[in-house]
């Protein structure tokens, strides 16, 4: 089954008992923008889910701009807006599906599997004549219980390693200048990961917001990975990543992992090499 669902979809199943809604707009040039726009008008019934303080953990020293939540607060934060094991759970942002990715990716490592994200975005889903509300929704306290699924992480030590034995690929999600070196508009060190090559998380789309098929995403990937080939996929802080991710799995392919911390993660250790392109 398909990782999307359409806005038409997802607006037949407004506050339907077996769907849970999460609202993921968010900027990360004006953080605050998202929920500022979610108090304006939503998807009815949709909850909302901020990247910094429910998809990411406290910043530290290492483990780059956006670490993995705690499993335990998120698993709170999950039972607060009544996801458990039988519920489906659709995401939606305005960001061509990058923080939704992010919450789909999130479930999907908590063992959660039914979750989609919507074609389109929200802009799409508000034009169309769907049904918005400026109201928040009533939390339905439930127990989700997390199962979580390591081997969807790649740490900085395991990235270290792949790029010695090169027995997987490293993919890098940024778009190609910062894969190069030629700019750097966040982190204070430019290039890529050795031996990483280039698959920008912005061309998984026809247009931004709508997906292209599992069949484009294939022929896509076929161009740069073996079949058989295990991966590793980073960007800046692990957020865009997701969209890779998501869409490799979209493709059929299975064994990847996010390097959560990615490359925020990696300059954080002043001995780890960087590559560049210039």
């Amino acid at each position: 089954m398909s990782n999307f669902v359409s806005p038409e979809w997802v607006n037949q199943k407004v506050n339907h008992d077996d769907v849970v809604i999460f609202d993921c707009r968010f900027s990360l040039a004006d953080p605050s923008i998202g929920y500022e726009l979610y108090k304006e008008d939503h998807i009815e019934g949709a909850f909302y889910a901020d990247l910094d303080q429910h998809l990411s953990g406290p910043v530290l020293t290492h483990g780059g701009r956006h670490p993995l939540p705690n499993v335990n607060i998120l698993s709170q934060f999950l039972s607060r807006c009544g996801v458990d094991s039988k519920k489906i759970v659709v995401a939606y942002d305005d960001q061509s599906g990058t923080m939704a990715s992010r919450l789909w990716w999130l479930l999907r490592y908590l063992g959660h599997d039914h979750v989609y994200v919507m074609q389109g975005g929200y802009t799409n889903y508000k034009e169309k004549g769907y049904t918005i509300s400026s109201k928040m929704p009533v939390e339905v306290h439930s127990h989700f219980k997390s199962n979580v699924n390591r081997e969807m992480v790649a740490t900085k030590n395991e990235v270290s390693m792949v790029t010695q034995t090169r027995d997987k690929v490293i993919i890098d999600a940024r778009e190609p200048k910062r894969y190069k070196g030629l700019v750097e508009p966040i982190d204070h060190k430019a290039g890529h990961i050795p031996s990483a090559i280039n698959v920008p998380w912005e061309s998984h789309f026809n247009q931004p917001g709508w997906w292209k098929s599992d069949i484009q995403l294939k022929e896509m990937y076929q161009t740069r990975i073996r079949e058989d080939e295990k991966a590793i996929v980073y960007c800046g802080s692990g957020v865009t990543a997701c969209v890779n991710v998501l869409a490799m799995n979209e493709a059929g392919m299975k064994d990847i992992a996010l390097y959560a911390g990615s490359w925020s993660d990696w300059i954080s250790y002043s001995e780890n090499p960087i590559a560049t392109n210039k």
